[in-house]
C-alpha cells in the first residue's frame, strides 16, 4: 500500500483565546478502488481509539466538520483523541476533475477503503462520526469490518486482550506480519472459512468422539480458554490429557515453547515413545500438578494426569475434568 503524498499543513481557522494552531498531516493512499485522502490531527493516545469522520455529499471534511471541532467545548475531547478526517475521492481541496467516463466507487466500496486507511496508520479501533452519506459508509464498514480491520480481528483470535493491551514485542511482530502480509486477501478467505465452521458436536460417551489419544493445551489467559475447557469435558477422559498453562496467552507455542515441548514429550511417552527422554522443566516446577510414580515403595501411579511413570517415564491422560496448571 503506497503513500502518494504527505504534506505538513496548518488548519486555517479562527483560534479561541489561548489556543494554538493544530498541526495536521494530509496523506493519500492507494486502495483497490482508487486513491483516498485523509487528514490526521494530533498524536495517537495509548489504548484509545481514533476519532474518524466521514462527510456528507457536497461537502468535504472541512466544510462538514470544522465548525464542530472548532467549538470551544469540543477542545477537551480533541485533546484526548487523535482525529482522522477522510475525504471521499475527489472531494478533497484542490482535487482534479475526474476524466470523462470515470466510474466512481459505490458506497460499499468507499467503506472498503477504510481498512486501508487504518492499516496505513496502524490504528486498530475507531470511533466513527459520519453525516448523511458518510454515516452510511461508516455503518457499512461496521457491518463488514466489525469495527476492526481483518488483521486486528485475527490478532484478537490469536491473542488475549491482556496480551494485545500489553503490546509486547511478540504482539508487535505478529501485528506487522499479518498487517503487511502479501497474501492478506488469501488470509481473509481462510478467516471467513473459519468463521463459517460447523460445530464438531463431540459428546462424551456418545457416537461422535475422538477415539485416539488427545492432548489439549490452552493458556490460562487465552481468548478461547472456556471453549477448550468445554471441549475437554466432552472427550473421553481415558484418552485425553488436558494442560492449562499458567502465564500463557493464546499462543503457548510462542510464549512458552519450553513448557510445551516438555509436555509434548510426556504425551509422546504416554503413547509408548521416547521412554528414555530426559525431563527437566516440568519435573522441577514448583507448582505443576504432576503426579510422580516414583514413590518409595515403587508403586506405579495410575493417575491420568500428565504424569511420569517410575520405570519407563511414560505418560497417561487425566481424569474427567482434571487440569494441570504449569507456572514454572
Amino acid at each position: 500500500m503506497a503513500e502518494l503524498q504527505e504534506v505538513q499543513i496548518t488548519e486555517e481557522k479562527p483560534l479561541l483565546p489561548g489556543q494554538t494552531p493544530e498541526a495536521a498531516k494530509t496523506h493519500s493512499v492507494e486502495t483497490p478502488y482508487g486513491s483516498v485522502t485523509f487528514t490526521v490531527y494530533g498524536t495517537p493516545k495509548p489504548k484509545r481509539p481514533a476519532i474518524l469522520t466521514y462527510h456528507d455529499v457536497g461537502l468535504n471534511y472541512k466544510s462538514c466538520f470544522q465548525p464542530l471541532f472548532q467549538f470551544e467545548d469540543m477542545q477537551e475531547i480533541i485533546q484526548n483523541f487523535v482525529r482522522v478526517h477522510v475525504d471521499a475521492p475527489g472531494m478533497e481541496e484542490g482535487a482534479p476533475v475526474f476524466p470523462l467516463g470515470y466510474q466512481y466507487p459505490s458506497l460499499d466500496q468507499l467503506a472498503d477503503m477504510i481498512p486501508c486507511v487504518l492499516q496505513y496508520l496502524n490504528f486498530s479501533t475507531i470511533i466513527g462520526v459520519g453525516v448523511g452519506a458518510g454515516a452510511y459508509i461508516l455503518a457499512r464498514y461496521a457491518l463488514t469490518g466489525l469495527t476492526s480491520s481483518i488483521p486486528e480481528m485475527i490478532l484478537g483470535h490469536l491473542f488475549s486482550q491482556e496480551e494485545l493491551s500489553g503490546n509486547s514485542e511478540l504482539i508487535q511482530k505478529y501485528r506487522n506480519i499479518i498487517t503487511h502480509a502479501p497474501n492478506l486477501d488469501n488470509i481473509e478467505l481462510y478467516w471467513n472459512s473459519y468463521n463459517n465452521r460447523r460445530d464438531l458436536n463431540f459428546e462424551r460417551g456418545g457416537d461422535i468422539t475422538l477415539k485416539c489419544p488427545v492432548m489439549l493445551v490452552v493458556g490460562d489467559q487465552a481468548p478461547h480458554e472456556d471453549a477448550v475447557v468445554e471441549c475437554n469435558s466432552k472427550l473421553d477422559p481415558t484418552q485425553t490429557s488436558f494442560l492449562k498453562m499458567a502465564d500463557s496467552g493464546g499462543q503457548p507455542q510462542l510464549t512458552q515453547p519450553g513448557k510445551l515441548t516438555e509436555a509434548f514429550k510426556y504425551f509422546l511417552q504416554g503413547m509408548g515413545y521416547m521412554a528414555s527422554s530426559c525431563m527437566t522443566r516440568l519435573s522441577r516446577s514448583r507448582t505443576a500438578s504432576l503426579t510422580s510414580a516414583a514413590s518409595v515403595d515403587g508403586n506405579r501411579s495410575r493417575s491420568r494426569t500428565l504424569s511420569q511413570s517410575s520405570e519407563s517415564g511414560t505418560l497417561s491422560s487425566g481424569p474427567p475434568g482434571h487440569t494441570m496448571e504449569v507456572s514454572c
